[in-house]
């Protein structure tokens, strides 16, 4: 700094005369303040103006109020979203959503599933497509824990016998309650899961109270399509924390059924629809699971299967291109496929779950069964090493391996 005054000085040396001469008129002509140039020559440091220094000072105040305006209105907006994440979100319909005003109509069951362990007392009726890959995982979850319900194979044409509903997608499940007139539909595939894993292993909470805990948002998309949001899907509602479960265990559990969802699924129409060839064989063999020619008319099942192969294996391609999948459809196939296998090899146990299978494993076992009579899933199996673990699990869900958690809940519920 010094060396720049310096300068200034040796500058000004020229009109030494005109200011060794106290004459204000001609300080003022030069825009100089006697007073501030007899200080600066006598200190040898810049002086600030008074007025300057006084607009300065106003600035800093300024700034100061500014910060601190700033700092209080941070903080107030921190502490509302520490709210939000501290405080349970409010549901102001209180589970009225699950709730049907009035008993479903009665349909013809495609298939009864009775099974003597379960006192729970719950009747349950699953509305489905045989094939859809959500279906089968609720599917899988109910046959493994040794539920009783009815099927209603919902006819994918006319979807007659989901008219008397506002929700319409399938799965979903309708409750009757023991001991009650009412009735509760269950939405979404996850949701259906976790509420009713949480109905085993929360034993202070009814159904229609654990449904509570599932609060639904309704909103428009960019595409001006109405949505269903359904909060907490993945969560379980323990009540307390389950004994013999960590919370890094928990956590695991929901971040696999998270990626059956966001990613395994949508491998597998792009594999499935791959050919025109291929389509029409699994449409097929769908139509052999789901015994479409005891469901459906001639003219309603020769549509789907003819009709219905030719537009998934052009959605296939769309599908494809909208979840970024190579264009070795197989390639992904298999590299999804061995992600779950890797983590269940780190696990170093029989299933994910450990010696019995949790919820992840419901998850991807029940999502491969939709395609388990297509050749894209025979390749599958031929290029990795699913089977083993594929093969115990369907054992285990046949002989509805969890039935016994489902028989003591039961028994809790009569006592």
């Amino acid at each position: 700094m010094n060396i720049y005054v310096r300068r200034v000085l040796s500058s000004l040396r020229q009109y030494e005369p005109i200011f060794s001469r106290s004459n204000p008129q001609t300080l003022q002509r030069c825009g100089v303040k006697e007073s501030l140039l007899l200080r600066f020559a006598s200190t040898g440091k810049t002086v600030k103006s008074p007025t300057k220094s006084n607009a300065m000072k106003r600035y800093g105040k300024l700034l100061a109020v500014g910060f601190s305006v700033g700092a209080i209105g941070g903080a107030a907006y921190m502490y509302e979203i520490y709210k939000k994440i501290v405080t349970p979100l409010a549901n102001p319909s209180e589970g009225s959503e699950y709730l049907l005003k009035e008993k479903p109509p009665t349909f013809k069951a495609a298939r009864t599933i009775r099974t003597p362990t379960d006192t729970t007392g719950l009747k349950i009726t699953l509305f489905q497509y045989q094939t859809c890959p959500f279906c089968c995982k609720v599917r899988a979850f109910l046959d493994y824990y040794g539920f009783n319900y009815d099927v209603i194979e919902v006819n994918s044409v006319t979807r007659a016998q989901t008219r008397w509903t506002d929700y319409r997608k399938v799965p979903f499940l309708v409750v009757a309650l023991p001991n009650s007139d009412k009735v509760l539909q269950l939405k979404d595939s996850s949701m259906i899961v976790s509420v009713m894993q949480s109905f085993l292993d929360n034993k202070t909470e009814n159904l229609e109270d654990l449904v509570k805990c599932y609060p639904t948002i309704e909103f428009t998309d960019d595409e001006g399509e109405k949505r269903l949001e359904i909060m907490n899907r993945y969560f379980l509602m323990y009540g307390k924390h389950p004994p013999g479960r960590s919370k890094d265990d928990i956590v695991e559990e929901r971040k696999w059924r998270k990626w059956v969802d966001d990613v395994l699924v949508h491998v597998l129409s792009p594999n499935v629809y791959r050919t025109p060839q291929e389509s029409f064989q699994a449409f097929q063999w769908f139509s052999k699971a789901g015994s479409w020619e005891e469901h459906f008319e001639t003219w309603e099942r020769l549509l789907v299967l003819y009709v219905g192969s030719i537009a998934m294996f052009l959605i296939g391609k769309n599908l494809k291109r909208r979840h970024q999948i190579k264009d070795d459809v197989r390639a992904s196939f298999y590299d999804d496929v061995n992600v779950w296998l890797k983590a269940l090899k780190k696990k170093g146990t029989k299933f994910m779950g450990g010696d019995e299978p949790n919820l992840s494993d419901l998850s991807v076992f029940g999502v491969l069964t939709a395609v388990e009579g297509c050749d894209a899933f025979q390749d599958v199996k031929s290029n990795t090493k699913i089977t083993p673990w594929f093969e115990q699990m369907k054992e285990v869900v046949s002989q509805h391996g969890g039935a016994k958690f489902t028989m003591e809940r039961g028994n809790l519920l009569q006592n």
